[in-house]
Parts: structure tokens; sequence; C-alpha cells
């Protein structure tokens, strides 16, 4: 394909000498008016022609060079804003409509990713979405409403008012590829919003009225909840073809390879074997974006200070700008259970605005079987978060297992998911730990078995000492691995939350905690001799060895946290829950010598005191008791039951009970949107990544799977949930 539109030959011409001419003329420098019936000839090309990579890319390239002048981006986003128009109105989706819907999508998406791949987030208005002023506008097109605007309202109006069929099926998909590919514009910004940031579809989509916002988030949010290959498996030929045109189907299959270079190639993909389908897959994906999407603009009083340069310092913008509201942030948040009555929330305050109401049980099964999926894992901690009522429809839900035991599994595999995964379950146990109702109800769940735990063989264990069990061999991973001061913070938290609702946690358990309490313990030590040492050495130091001073401090402070966190953790079950656990008194029992070295340290002295409380009670008791030769675990286990029920708490110190919340930072953009679209790039969205701006390119495509370099990914990706949008108020 040259710079000039090749012609098509005398006679009769076929599909691929058609293709040279239309898709010539479409890149070439001249303008073709919006009203030529060019636009249908090209909506109508054949899906079955075929174009190597190398003559696409020269196409886009010569589409890029010539679109200033000829419109013709804007020209066809128009007619894709006719054809979704005419489909949502029409009483059934005709084939010939279908295919030229698909053509539109296809061409404006290749043409429109190029452009933003090519381009920088301050200069998108080279996109030109605009026609030219001498072009004639039909009656039914206001020069006031902007090309973006059009194309989203038809877009989403079409999500929203059509449903999903057999015959409807590609042409949803291919909607939710053209949506991510026109919000790819983020991948131009800073992980921070500015006001310079340009992302004229995200925009338009934010002006939506509300009614279309809220249709839109229930139909995105029923399409995650459908079966994989619901679809797929009714669609034939003879459901996409006439006698003129091959198969809508074939187009699918071949285009993405072949003739418009498409971003996903789905029927090719692996992932439809997987447990969900290319088409939830991409649903959540736009849900999410959608609903973690913020607009930074100017304050009033900041662009009437602005001075005539080119705009505010970066040291002062974050204070002389404010995040815009998110209506689909806003309709997400207020969605309702279908079962139930909506008009007030659970906080008793009226609902205001159209409702989105949705099967919660549908969505907690669903979330259960899928929380291996990242993606699957944000949705679930955004409701958490957000929306009120679906967390107490959590807190009420018997079977708890469906959510935590898929967590639990994933937790136990964290060497092979990536370390904002497992971050993200632990904020979501974290969470749920804030509810008393919750953690009491987990002690009573009894699993008979749980296959996926080698360790050791666990039967008839509740769900509450497997959560202990887990979360403790996570500390001990984290500490030996990824060494990071945030995971271990919110295991503990979670573990705190827990304590007092402890109920006949297991023998395994309670001697995993108290070996928690032995190998932190030993890494204080070993920090307290480096900084002994460190401080020992003369004064006159280079910086070098001052900074390393420093350091072996601030991790000793640290450590010395965590070991007050855990004796406060096993002295809320002794305090409040010592009755119903003989277990953790026979693990502490057991291991007594571990808590010897710090029984008069200043620093913990206090919260040894009724530990040794407990000690002496039931070490009197044994000795009380004299038997012949060594006790047996089960001697032991019947005289700390037995005295149990004599325990009355004399001489226990009352603390105050200790509560770990989760507070999401109002900047949590920052870490979210970044995360969000380094999934959409796993996903098979394709993306140039040396215009990638959001975050390093290196960490955009590979799915960590695998240990090989879990420090270097966590280090990458980690840093940003510590510095933005997750800390812990105790």
């Amino acid at each position: 394909m040259g710079a000039a539109p090749s012609t098509p030959r005398n006679g009769d011409s076929g599909p691929q000498e058609t293709a040279e001419y239309l898709i010539g003329a479409l890149v070439g420098e001249k303008s073709i008016p919006l009203g030529s019936d060019f636009w249908q000839k090209l909506l109508k090309l054949p899906p079955d022609v075929l174009w190597p990579a190398e003559r696409i890319k020269e196409a886009c390239e010569l589409f890029a060079q010539n679109n200033g002048s000829t419109r013709h981006l804007s020209k066809i986003l128009i007619h894709l804003a006719w054809c979704l128009q005419e489909s949502a109105t029409s009483s059934g989706v005709s084939t010939s409509l279908t295919l030229k819907t698909l053509n539109a999508l296809y061409i404006s998406s290749v043409f429109l990713k190029h452009l933003i791949e090519s381009t920088n987030n301050d200069n998108v208005q080279g996109f030109y979405l605009s026609l030219d002023e001498t072009e004639s506008v039909p009656d039914h097109l206001t020069r006031e409403q902007t090309i973006e605007n059009l194309v989203m309202q038809s877009v989403l109006s079409f999500i929203g008012s059509v449903d999903v069929c057999s015959k409807t099926y590609f042409l949803h998909l291919e909607l939710l590829n053209f949506m991510l590919t026109t919000m790819s514009t983020q991948l131009l910004s800073s992980p921070t919003p500015r006001p310079k940031d340009v992302n004229p579809f995200l925009d338009a989509a934010m002006a939506q009225d509300t009614s279309l916002v809220s249709s839109v988030i229930r139909k995105l949010l029923e399409n995650y909840l459908l079966r994989p290959n619901t679809f797929l498996s009714g669609v034939s030929h003879s459901s996409f073809s006439d006698d003129m045109l091959p198969g809508v189907l074939q187009r699918v299959g071949f285009a993405a390879a072949n003739i418009l270079l498409l971003p996903f190639n789905y029927l090719a993909s692996p992932k439809l074997e997987g447990s969900r389908s290319p088409f939830t897959e991409r649903s959540l994906l736009v849900l999410l974006v959608f609903i973690h999407y913020r607009k930074s603009i100017l304050n009033e009083e900041a662009i009437s200070e602005k001075s005539d340069d080119f705009g505010i310092s970066d040291s002062h913008s974050k204070e002389r700008t404010h995040l815009c509201g998110n209506p689909y942030r806003e309709a997400f948040n207020n969605i309702r259970d279908v079962e139930f009555d909506p008009v007030i929330d659970v906080e008793g305050n009226a609902c205001h605005g159209p409702l989105v109401k949705l099967s919660f049980a549908s969505l907690f099964d669903t979330l259960g079987m899928c929380l291996t999926d990242e993606a699957a894992v944000l949705l679930l901690y955004s409701l958490l978060q957000g929306n009120s009522a679906f967390l107490e429809y959590v807190f009420v839900r018997t079977d708890l297992d469906t959510l935590l035991l898929p967590i639990l599994e994933t937790l136990y595999n964290a060497s092979k998911k990536s370390p904002n995964h497992i971050y993200m379950l632990l904020i979501i146990l974290l969470i749920l730990s804030q509810d008393s109702s919750f953690n009491a109800s987990m002690h009573k769940l009894m699993l008979p078995t749980i296959p996926w735990y080698q360790e050791r063989r666990l039967h008839q264990t509740s769900l509450g000492s497997l959560l202990v069990i887990i979360l403790i061999r996570t500390v001990k991973y984290n500490l030996s691995k990824l060494r990071d001061v945030y995971l271990h913070t919110n295991c503990l938290a979670t573990l705190a939350n827990i304590a007092p609702h402890c109920h006949r946690l297991s023998a395994y358990a309670s001697e995993r905690l108290v070996s928690l309490f032995d190998m932190l313990s030993k890494k204080y030590n070993k920090l307290a001799e480096q900084r002994d040492k460190k401080t020992d050495i003369d004064r006159v130091n280079s910086v070098g060895e001052d900074s390393l001073v420093e350091d072996v401090s601030t991790e000793f402070y640290i450590y010395t946290d965590f070991l007050r966190i855990v004796l406060e953790i096993i002295n809320e079950i002794l305090t409040y829950a010592l009755p119903r656990n003989p277990e953790v008194i026979y693990a502490i029992l057991h291991r007594q010598e571990v808590f010897q070295p710090f029984k008069n340290h200043p620093r913990f002295n206090e919260l040894l005191e009724n530990i040794y409380t407990v000690l002496d009670f039931f070490n009197s008791r044994m000795d009380a008791q004299r038997v012949d030769g060594e006790w047996s675990v089960d001697e032991v286990l019947k005289i700390i039951i037995i005295n149990c029920r004599s325990w009355r708490g004399e001489g226990m110190k009352m603390f105050t009970q200790l509560r770990f919340t989760y507070e999401q930072e109002s900047q949590s953009e920052e870490f979210f949107v970044p995360y969000i679209w380094q999934l959409v790039l796993r996903c098979g969205f394709s993306f140039d990544p040396n215009a990638i701006i959001l975050f390093p390119a290196n960490i955009s495509v590979e799915n960590q799977d695998t240990n090989t370099n879990a420090q270097e990914a966590h280090n990458q990706e980690i840093n940003d949930m510590k510095a933005r949008g997750i800390f812990l108020d105790p």
C-alpha cells in the first residue's frame, strides 16, 4: 500500500482488490465526505480478506499522517455510532448490520490504537475528534455534540439496553474490546491524576446520564456472572451468515491476525479453556477501569491565580486541584440485592437516584469460584470497601468457606502469585475481620479436610483455625522471601482482630502461634545484636555507615512492634477466650521457655505478666498431680480442660482490646489504576511498551506466576501499595 490509494482493476474485482481500494482511500490524502457511499462500501467489506502485519502498520502510519486533514477517524467513529444506534433500536440485529458494526469497530479500534500509541497525553488533540468546518453535517448530528460523547453514548446505550444472546455475543465482546482501546489513553498518564491529562473517551463516559451509567454497571456485572461459553455453545456459521456473506465467526477467528490487526485474538486465546471466558473477563476489566477512574481539575482559585506560564508547578499541583466525582463508582457503591427492598440502605438512609439491583447470591458464589484471578479479587475488594449492602450480605452468609477457602488456598500458594494479588487478599481478610460476628462464625464452621494443605493432614479443622494457620504461614514466607513490613502488619492486624473470638483453636494452629513468637523473637534478638555492634563503632563514621546504623535501628523498632502485637494476640486469647482454647494453653505450657528471655524486658514485661499468670496457674495444677513417668499429651490436655472450668481470671491485667481497621487512602487511584491496566495488558491487550508512562513497562506484560524473580517483582509492585491507598488505623 502506497501513499495514494490503489484502484480496482477493470472487470470483476475480488475481495482482496476491493479491500485494497477502500482501505487505501481511507488512509489516503483525499478527504471523503461523511455522507459518501464510500463508507457503506467500506463497512460491508467481507470478513475473509487477509493482510500481512507490515502492510497494516504502513496503513496506520499513513492514516496518522493524513487524519488531520481528512478527519477520517471522526467519520468512521460517527458511522460506528450510527450503526450502534440502529442496532439498538431495531427489533432484531440483522447479519448485514452486525457485519457493518463489527467492521466499524475493527477499523476504528486499529487506527485509534495506533494514534494513541504514537502520541503523548499532552497532545491528544492529534486525534482530531471533530469534523472540518466545511463538512456538511446531517440534521440529526449537531456540531455541539463532541465525537467522543456521541460514540460513548452509543456504545454504552447498546451495552446497557441490548441483551447478550448468540446473535449479539461477538458484537458485545468487540464493544468491550473497543472500550478498552479508547480508554487506553490512561497508559499515557502518570499514576497521579493531573489536570493536563486528557482521556477524551473516559471523560465522555463519565458525563453520561445517571440512568445510563446505572444500566451499564448492571449489565457489566451481569456479563461477569455469565457462565463461560454460554453463547459460544449455540453459535454456528448459520447464525451469522446469509447467502451473500461468509460467517462472522470466521471473521472473528482470523481478523486479529490478518486484515485489521485487532488488539485481541480471543478465539485463539488459551483462556477460553479456563474457568472464565474472554467475554466475562473483558466485562470485569471495563468495569474496574470505570469505577477507579478519577479526573483531576484545577480549583477555581488556582485558575484565577494561574500565571502566563504553562501551568502551576508540580510541587503545588495537589494542593490546587481536586478530583471529580465518579458516577460509575457511585452507582457501583449503590448496588442492592434484588431480593430486598432497596429504598432504604443498610444504614437507614433513603437511596437517591437510579438503583442497580443484582443478585448478591450469584455475585457471592461467582466470586468464590474466581478468586484465583486478580481482577476478581479487585472486584471483591471494591465491593467490600465501597458497597455497605454487599458487605452486610457477606456477614450474614453462613457458608463463609465459599469465599475464605479460595482466599486461603491462594495465600498458601503465595510463591506462585504476584505480590499485589497476595496483598489484596490480605486486605480483604482485614476488612472482614473487623466484624465480630464474622470472627465468631468462622470458628464454628468445621472443615472435614483441606486437601491442598500439604505439610500435614488437617482433619476436622475449623475455618478460623485454618485462617490462623495460613496467616502465620504467610508471615513466615514473607520473612524469608519478600520481607515486606506492610505484609507482616496486615497479617498480624487480622490475627489481632480475630484473637478475642477464637473458639477451640486447633492444636496445630496454637502451636504455630507460639512458634510465630519464637521466630520473631529470634529475628528481634539478631537485630538487637547488630544494632549494638553498630552503635559501638567509633562515632567518626562515613555517611554510608551512619545510614546502615539507621536502617538496622529502624528494622529493630519495627520488629519490636511485631513482637508486641503477637504478645497482645496471645493476651487477648487468654483474657477473653481462655476456657474455650485448651490447645492454646497447652502450646504455651509446652514452649514456655521461649517467653523467659523477655519476662523482665522493659518493652514486653507488662504483656508477659498475664501469660505468666496463666502459666503459674496451670503449672501449679500440674504439679499437684502426681504421675509416674512422662506426661502424655492427652493427660496434660485432660488436666488443662478440667482446670479451665475453675479458671476465674484472677490476677489478669485487662488491656484495651487491640483493634485494627482498614482505610482506603483518598488518592488510592494512584495504586489501583496502574494495577488494573497491568491486568488489562496481561489478558491479551497489546500496547507499545515504549509509550507507557503509567507504570514501568517491564512489569506490564509478564504475569508473575513463578518464584523466579519474586523479590524484584515485589519491590516494583508493592512499593506503590505501601505509599498509596493502604494503611492501618489501630
